[in-house]
């Protein structure tokens, strides 16, 4: 496989899995960051990496991170009533009282409404966490 042709295949793993890995642990998002910004590439390194991060513990703090992150999608489109639906459930997560898949579906509802190709390919919102490239 060529080299740029290895980069793409990681940058695609990469843009899927992205928020996933940030909701997982804020310092596993900043190594492979960093990695990918090396001139030698291995889609297999990367794939360990973030199956690595699939078996970590939830991160609140980590999770929200990643929550906040993808509203910046949303902030200049959404309404100010949604906003405070999304913060809400958020909030409500960091104290316990939901689960990661409420909040989940709630970024989905904004996502129908406003769409984002991007977006709609992050395996931390299709619930395809598990989806690798072979």
């Amino acid at each position: 496989m060529r080299h740029k042709d290895i980069r793409r295949e990681c940058e695609e793993l990469w843009a899927k899995n992205k928020y996933f890995v940030l909701s997982k642990s804020h310092k596993a998002y900043l190594e492979i960051r960093g990695y990918l910004r090396g001139t030698e590439l291995d889609v297999l390194w990367l794939n360990e990496k973030i199956q690595e991060t699939r078996d970590m513990k939830e991160s609140k703090k980590d999770f929200s991170n990643a929550v906040l992150h993808i509203w910046g999608y949303f902030k200049k489109d959404a309404s100010t009533i949604e906003k405070q639906a999304l913060f809400d459930i958020l909030n409500e997560y960091m104290e316990g009282k939901n689960n990661q898949k409420v909040v989940i579906e709630c970024i989905n509802t904004l996502l129908k409404k406003y769409p984002n190709e991007y977006l709609e390919k992050s395996t931390l919102l299709t619930g395809e966490q598990y989806e690798t490239m072979a």
